[in-house]
């Protein structure tokens, strides 16, 4: 059941939003991941960050090919962290490319083979995606040799203009992505702008900036002090996982409230994990 539901949700409705000139946003169902780079023919040089649910490869592999060609392998793919949703295709992809992959060092026990992730929490929420969450898988994967460490001193490997920032709690070794020159920024589950605890917000996708999906946070204390970290970065645009791209004046005032009330907006009234 769960295979045949994460199925459907990887590959039926996958859909393009071009965000800026160079970076693409490839929204599934339940997530979204993004092809860093402008194409400019056979010399194209762009990065693949996250590879969505297992199922996915065909529409990425596709995707991939008409903007950048047909020989034209991303230079590296940057996971975020290594929930199911963001490592589906992972591996089938590395393959594919023959690229490596990165991570943050506290995230490699989870792509390693050596680490599960705890179990969701589907008490925290009374929405339906939240309530399905015990069904979504939890184990690691193995990457192998394919997967490496990201640098301590912030860059990101064949991303010379961005930065990496650790913003845990969502995952002990989740990362977000910032390129000051344009203040844009690539948050993946440490903010979310929909509520990705309720399936009805998912499929109408009614923009709300939110903490990270709730079913999944495990550290409410790192989480909220990764809303800090980014609020701090002041991004003019910010990219998430789950939800459309929000950007200036809106962005600013929902970051500044998120952060004065983190706990009331984001942490669950309960919870296995919200002590």
């Amino acid at each position: 059941m769960t295979s045949k539901l994460l199925e459907v949700f990887s590959d039926a409705t996958a859909s393009t939003q071009q965000v800026t000139h160079d970076i693409l946003l490839l929204k599934f169902t339940i997530v979204n991941l993004y092809m860093i780079g402008a194409p400019n023919g056979k010399d194209s040089k762009w990065i693949l960050v996250d590879t969505g649910l297992a199922h996915s490869s065909k529409t990425i592999l596709k995707e991939a090919h008409r903007l950048y060609g047909d020989n034209c392998p991303p230079q590296a793919i940057i996971l975020t962290h290594g929930h199911f949703d963001h490592v589906g295709s992972v591996i089938e992809l590395s393959d594919h490319w023959h690229v490596p992959v990165y991570a943050h060092k506290l995230e490699l026990p989870y792509l390693t083979g050596k680490k599960d992730y705890p179990p969701a929490d589907p008490t925290v929420s009374e929405g339906l995606i939240a309530d399905m969450s015990f069904l979504f898988p939890n184990d690691g994967i193995d990457l192998g040799p394919r997967v490496h460490e990201l640098p301590e001193n912030g860059l990101v490997p064949s991303m010379p203009e961005w930065q990496w920032f650790h913003t845990p709690g969502h995952t002990p070794g989740h990362i977000s992505l910032f390129r000051k020159s344009d203040g844009v920024l690539i948050a993946g589950d440490a903010i979310t702008t929909v509520k990705q605890e309720s399936l009805l917000s998912v499929l109408t996708q009614k923009q709300e900036l939110n903490g990270p999906p709730a079913y999944f946070t495990t550290d409410w204390q790192d989480a909220e002090k990764s809303v800090k970290t980014l609020r701090q970065l002041k991004p003019s645009l910010a990219i998430t996982s789950h939800g459309g791209p929000m950007k200036g004046e809106e962005l600013k005032v929902a970051l500044e409230n998120l952060t004065a009330h983190f706990h009331e907006e984001a942490v669950p009234e309960h919870g296995r994990y919200v002590e």
